[in-house]
């Protein structure tokens, strides 16, 4: 199913890759909708990976987390497309899904909360939707950023694009260290 150019030079095992879904630009950058790109960025420094590389329509990088060969990859595509970015990622570098792991925010957790699922649906979450389509499988590993519940008399679309409210911005930097740890922990747990 996915086929691809050569890999890029890693030590032949399975690869992860993590993908920290956002919308690029200034404007987006500390958005709700952004909770996957401001976490990977953590789990970026965290690890050493520089994320500059550009390829696969979004930012890549490539070094070691928790021992195992990874890619972080930042779609570029803006969200409702971020399954185009993906699949080009995964293709490249035979990626099996369960070596995906997507990080994106999720309005039905509360702010600051964090789930981890190794499967399951989009939900109302459209950047899910387009990688799920992409993929053709629903079967990956997902890392939720809670950012809910949507404040009363706004709209949802309003409300993810809008800044992160000043009284929030604390514990959702909590939340993108423990996401960001989550991801950590995951693969230290599912090594082969």
């Amino acid at each position: 199913m996915f086929f691809g150019k050569k890999k890029e030079s890693f030590s032949g095992k399975n690869p992860w890759l993590i993908v920290g879904l956002g919308n690029p630009g200034s404007k987006y950058t500390y958005t709700w909708h952004n909770c996957g790109f401001l976490t990977s960025e953590i789990l970026a420094k965290r690890n050493s990976i520089s994320v500059t590389k550009v390829k696969f329509k979004g930012y890549y990088g490539k070094g070691k987390i928790a021992g195992e060969d990874a890619i972080i990859l930042r779609p570029t595509t803006y969200m409702n497309n971020s399954g185009e970015s993906v699949i080009e990622a995964v293709r490249f570098f035979k990626i099996d899904p369960s070596h995906l792991i997507v990080v994106y925010d999720d309005i039905d957790i509360p702010a600051g909360k964090i789930r981890v699922r190794p499967s399951g649906s989009a939900g109302t979450h459209n950047g899910m939707k387009s990688v799920i389509y992409h993929m053709n499988t629903q079967d990956f590993p997902r890392v939720r950023i809670g950012c809910g519940p949507v404040p009363e008399k706004w709209n949802l679309v309003d409300f993810v694009l809008s800044e992160i409210f000043d009284d929030k911005k604390e514990i959702m930097y909590e939340a993108f260290n423990e996401g960001a740890k989550a991801v950590e922990k995951y693969i230290e747990e599912h090594k082969q």
